[in-house]
């Protein structure tokens, strides 16, 4: 195994920006784990690193403590974790790799340069076996400026769904429920875009339009995944684990009084309350299965959250590692998340096989880092786009309950995709966009 990387403390203020932009000209996988635009706190990353397989074998029972100035990631792997393997993993059908198209399959960079930014006082580290010479040139890369952003071609979109297939579909679901299959099943449905132009200067644009707290631009091999994810799927530290479903969405308004009237609708909506409490119960049941009995806790109970795009209703659960595990367990017990399958977990699977009609990839799947010292930050793959040659796709969908009302859940979808596509230069489909679904 890979030695740590050696780290130091940097004299001066970085920008991860220009940073990112000089290293993804030299270097074909590349990471940026970003915490927003203008983000006023949490921690960015940006290097790159050598392709390598999934990093199961790293345990998360050790409660390793590290000083509080120091990032809490210094080095191990970044990559993602695709929807169909943890579905696969966990009994349910999925379509077979070779008709997943692209997104098929994890990938993860053993991480050989490393830089760490921390956004509420700038102090910047580096990590590296060269030290010198990364040091050198983070400094001379911080220095430029961040060239312009182009605005985007015109592009076309098209949907796996119609608005009038996803509302059949969302009966279908509600079928599912009235007989007792399933609590509530996420359904989805995807969006193409061909034609797509530089995937950096996509993300530049997605990130600035829906900054985001787990944002990120990956490239591995020949794809290249854009997020702007507000959702923290898996967090890991000293050993404790932590998972932060979302479920419950509104738009933002176009005053601030509308604002304010839709986040507390928000927050007192009985369907939404419901629907989030049942992946709260979901994921007490996954993290139980690889923590100390005991130790799970609800540590916030459908708090409002908002972003430039939307009110999002978001819950944490944590619990403590229990003896010897990994994160190959963690996975096994968690992957893919409830906020993205239903409940129960494997019968909303299997039911959604049937009803999608297609592969998610590594849409509803996860992205981030994973630390050697058992510290990980994963986020749900949500808001985001999957570039692989000239084609870019984006996921969008939303939970189903027997409360849920067809034409609010489509308009749902089309918020969700609404940024992702004008990132790209594309509208929402025309039927989606309708002021009659929304």
């Amino acid at each position: 195994m890979r030695e740590r990387l050696t780290g130091r403390l940097l004299d001066r203020a970085v920008d991860p920006e220009t940073v990112f932009l000089a290293l993804e000209e030299r270097h074909a996988d590349v990471f940026w784990l970003d915490a927003g635009a203008a983000a006023a706190e949490g921690w960015s990353y940006v290097g790159t690193g050598e392709q390598a397989r999934f990093p199961g074998e790293v345990r998360l029972d050790v409660a390793m403590t590290r000083p509080a100035e120091e990032p809490p990631f210094r080095g191990g792997w970044v990559g993602w974790y695709d929807y169909e393997s943890g579905a696969e993993a966990a009994g349910a059908p999925v379509a077979p790799v070779a008709q997943s198209g692209p997104g098929a399959g994890d990938a993860w960079l053993r991480v050989t340069r490393l830089l760490a930014v921390r956004h509420d006082d700038g102090t910047a580290w580096v990590f590296a076996d060269d030290l010198d010479e990364w040091e050198a040139f983070v400094v001379a890369a911080s220095t430029s400026e961040a060239r312009p952003v182009p605005r985007p071609g015109e592009r076309l979109a098209s949907a796996r769904h119609t608005p009038e297939e996803y509302t059949a579909l969302i009966e279908c679901c509600r079928d599912l429920i009235r007989a007792g299959i399933a609590y509530q099943l996420c359904l989805t449905t995807r969006f193409t875009v061909t034609g797509v132009d530089d995937a950096v200067d996509v993300y530049r644009r997605l990130r600035t339009a829906t900054p985001a707290h787990h944002g990120g631009f990956l490239r591995i091999g020949e794809t290249s995944l854009l997020s702007a994810s507000p959702e923290q799927f898996l967090q890991a530290e000293g050993g404790v684990i932590r998972t932060r479903p979302i479920k419950g969405t509104r738009p933002r308004g176009v005053d601030s009084d509308t604002d304010a009237a839709l986040a507390a609708e928000l927050a007192v909506d009985e369907k939404e309350r419901a629907e989030n409490v049942m992946i709260v119960d979901l994921m007490r049941n996954d993290l139980s299965r690889v923590c100390v009995p005991g130790t799970i806790r609800v540590e916030a109970l459908w708090k409002v959250e908002t972003y430039p795009a939307v009110h999002q209703l978001v819950s944490t659960v944590s619990g403590t590692a229990a003896r010897g595990v990994d994160v190959a367990a963690l996975f096994a017990a968690a992957a893919p998340a409830g906020s993205m399958t239903g409940a129960p977990k494997l019968s909303a699977m299997t039911r959604l096989h049937e009803l999608e009609g297609g592969p998610r990839g590594v849409y509803a799947g996860c992205f981030g880092f994973i630390g050697d010292d058992g510290a990980l930050d994963l986020a749900m793959v949500i808001r985001s786009i999957l570039v692989e040659g000239d084609q870019a796709i984006v996921g969008a969908g939303g939970g189903i309950t027997w409360r849920s009302v067809a034409a609010s859940e489509v308009a749902e979808v089309a918020t969700k995709a609404r940024a992702p596509l004008a990132a790209l230069g594309a509208d929402t489909p025309v039927a989606w966009g309708s002021d009659i679904l929304n």
